[in-house]
């Protein structure tokens, strides 16, 4: 429970800290409500809106509200999928204003003992340092190489979980050893007329735990005539820091991931997670009240692209021949690709042009599949609620193949399969990896 002492420096948190103009750019119009998962799925209740998270804040600043649980719950509820940004006509900056008002909750947050070790092992301990997430997913590998995941589903031992972590770990892809990523080279040559040399931000999960899709990406953009460095000391990204309201740790990401890519003087930066891309779009934002490093960030972002869209830029779909055996393919968007990076034409050029696929766009394809992150483990009822749903717009384009192009959608979409028994008939795969294949 929050103490008086507490409130009023919240308060003054958010009269020093929160975005005025911003709060101010909010129109109450509501063209926000049908676009945001939580109202829908909470039965349009106002307080689970963007229009309504905006007016709490707004109400806080101005000390005529008093921060509560409550208040933070409906802010921690909010998936941050950003699919409010789009639809909104006075343009409002709905992303930034969530990280900042959560940034300043979680400042003031009393939390146990156990929970501040586990944040702290987390953000701080694990997740910024690379070396230590190959050593911690390598562990993962080696439990899934030695057979314990079938005695543990025997014995009934993941029971003891809760479902949605159950389910998650059927799904999780095979993690390779840690000397097969450590040997990995940090270049790689063009193949045919050479057109860019480019920057792959590797990620942390992606470049560990979905290590074949970076090498899948890595081909693609060997034949699609680019020149691929691999810069090293280069970090996570920092969003699970920034959606988590560790906004200062995320910044200090941020100024080493530039570092490290300014070193390469690639001509694109390229991304093939959408969560990632839609952080490292933001680091002029985040970095800008930081005079040093504005400008570096602002060249970082500006060569920032999503690894289908330098790919429909050199015209990979025309100049290769793509083949599948006939397949129903649908896509789902990943949200932060879609509404903060806004691409989402590409991804869906290329699969249309994959001979043997027969594309159905599925609706509400451009809707949260309740991943998010990290939501599917924080809020798990919610995420599985959404999912749900989901799923059940998948089943109306009766596709075999699902695509996404970002981790946490993938695993998610898997989840989905595994949840309506349709494992073994019905696959997610990553775009990057399922181009390859029908390169191959």
């Amino acid at each position: 429970m929050m103490t008086t002492s507490d409130k009023k420096k919240i308060q003054q948190d958010f009269k020093e800290k929160m975005d005025y103009d911003e709060l101010l750019n909010c129109m109450r119009c509501g063209f926000c409500l049908p676009s945001c998962p939580t109202y829908i799925e909470t039965g349009h209740q106002e307080k689970y809106s963007p229009r309504g998270r905006i007016a709490l804040m707004k109400g806080i600043t101005d000390g005529v509200i008093e921060p509560d649980d409550d208040i933070a719950h409906s802010l921690d509820l909010c998936l941050g999928c950003r699919a409010c940004e789009p639809v909104c006509p006075s343009g409002v900056q709905y992303g930034h204003l969530l990280e900042d008002a959560r940034s300043i909750l979680q400042k003031h947050k009393k939390e146990s003992v156990p929970v501040k070790i586990l944040r702290k092992g987390i953000f701080t301990e694990l997740f910024p340092h690379q070396n230590r997430l190959e050593t911690a997913t390598s562990l993962l590998g080696f439990y899934q190489r030695s057979g314990l995941p079938k005695v543990a589903r025997k014995i009934g031992f993941m029971n003891l979980f809760p479902e949605s972590m159950a389910t998650m770990e059927k799904v999780l892809p095979e993690v390779p050893k840690r000397k097969e990523i450590r040997q990995r080279p940090r270049f790689f040559e063009h193949e045919g007329e050479k057109k860019a040399t480019v920057a792959l931000f590797a990620g942390c999960l992606m470049d560990t735990m979905f290590f074949s899709t970076n090498n899948a990406t890595i081909r693609l953009l060997q034949k699609a005539g680019c020149d691929v460095v691999i810069p090293e000391n280069q970090l996570c990204c920092g969003a699970l820091h920034g959606h988590n309201g560790e906004l200062e740790q995320a910044k200090e990401m941020a100024r080493k991931n530039i570092e490290a890519f300014e070193a390469s003087d690639a001509d694109y930066i390229i991304t093939n997670a959408g969560g990632c891309g839609a952080f490292l779009i933001e680091y002029d934002h985040i970095l800008a009240d930081e005079p040093e490093w504005a400008e570096r960030a602002k060249l970082f972002v500006s060569k920032l692209k999503d690894i289908s869209a330098i790919l429909v830029a050199f015209d990979f779909q025309k100049t290769h021949h793509l083949k599948l055996p006939a397949q129903t393919v649908t896509y789902q968007d990943s949200c932060h690709l879609r509404n903060v990076m806004h691409t989402f034409r590409e991804p869906r050029v290329l699969l249309q042009s994959i001979e043997g696929v027969k594309y159905e766009e599925m609706e509400g394809a451009d809707t949260c599949c309740g991943s998010a992150g990290d939501y599917n483990i924080v809020q798990p009822k919610m995420a599985m609620q959404i999912l749900d749903h989901k799923m059940g717009k998948v089943e109306k384009t009766q596709a075999n193949t699902i695509v996404t192009a970002n981790p946490g959608c993938l695993l998610e979409m898997k989840a989905g399969i595994e949840r309506v028994g349709k494992t073994g008939q019905v696959r997610a795969v990553h775009i990057a990896d399922l181009l390859l294949e029908a390169l191959e």
